[in-house]
């Protein structure tokens, strides 16, 4: 037996120090479509029991810009598929046999009246369990998913919970997405679920498990992160806004992230404030996926926050 069969690329990405700020790039333009897993092929988005000229259709519709996802959850009907578009925020139940129609209209941009439809109001989280892909997404992005889907039940909390497909990083299982909030997540344990469950209903990122705001760029997820680390350690509950990033010596940046108050500070207590983060490089041997491990780790370059000050 090859001694690396019992190895998880999640385990060894801990062991090689491998960050998760700034590896939460995501596309901005999302199309989710519920299909039994039991069906999921290698692929994010195509099963294997899709009719060919859908699969079609959604490759074409990533082509075009739009990220297809596989999602389920526990007894959803096989033949009624629920799809979400991001960033128009919008759920529909679709018949199997209007899938063609229905996603000919959205990569025309069309008129989706005709189907009825719901604004997505709370929180959407994906957990990705795409064991077909990768072994670590089965173990433990499948134990995650359990938990948040019970802890979300047993405490009655606005958020909607389902399985998906390959959501990127598979070396950072478990792996979570939140929409419309854009917000990525990794090494997410079920110990950690309810409070980031708790987070994420208050609109605020969850620090043990965060990766980024999905639209920004690397640089500026790991100034956006250190900037809510250096407000929670002075106990200050502030927004934050991250501005574009500036060269600077070497191969640095600044990335200037300003921050507001959540709630009335005291009268000798700032209600606003900026912090200026120099975010750099380093190389950071590691595998990507579990079918790296018969290769062995290999090099990559991170970003990563070296220095935060107030301005």
């Amino acid at each position: 037996m090859n001694a690396m069969t019992h190895q998880f690329c999640a385990v060894e990405s801990v062991r090689a120090g491998d960050p998760l700020a700034g590896t939460a790039t995501h596309a901005a333009r999302n199309l989710l479509i519920s299909w039994p897993r039991s069906k999921w092929s290698r692929s994010l988005r195509k099963a294997k029991d899709m009719d060919p000229a859908l699969a079609q259709q959604l490759d074409q519709l990533a082509a075009d810009g739009r990220r297809v996802n596989l999602i389920t959850r526990r007894r959803w009907p096989a033949d009624l598929h629920r799809i979400y578009l991001f960033p128009e925020a919008r759920s529909f139940d679709i018949p199997r046999h209007q899938l063609g129609e229905f996603l000919t209209a959205v990569a025309a941009d069309g008129d989706l009246s005709g189907w009825n439809s719901s604004a997505v109001t709370t929180p959407l989280m994906l957990c990705c369990t795409h064991g077909k892909k990768d072994k670590c997404c089965a173990k433990f992005g499948y134990a995650a998913y359990r938990e948040l889907a019970r802890t979300a039940r047993q405490e009655a909390l606005p958020v909607e919970i389902w399985e998906s497909s390959h959501l990127g990083g598979c070396r950072l299982a478990a792996s979570v997405m939140v929409f419309p909030a854009m917000r990525k997540y990794g090494r997410v344990a079920p110990e950690q679920v309810l409070p980031f469950l708790r987070h994420e209903v208050a609109d605020i990122p969850y620090l043990p498990c965060y990766r980024g705001h999905s639209l920004l760029s690397p640089a500026q997820q790991c100034a956006e992160t250190a900037a809510l680390r250096w407000l929670t350690e002075h106990n200050i509950n502030a927004g934050v806004s991250v501005m574009p990033e500036q060269p600077t010596e070497g191969d640095d940046v600044t990335v200037t992230v300003q921050w507001r108050n959540r709630s009335d500070a005291n009268d000798n207590e700032p209600v606003s404030g900026s912090l200026q983060v120099r975010c750099g490089t380093l190389e950071v041997v590691r595998l990507d996926t579990c079918a790296d491990l018969d290769e062995g780790p290999s090099p990559s370059r991170c970003w990563v926050a070296k220095d935060i000050q107030p301005r």
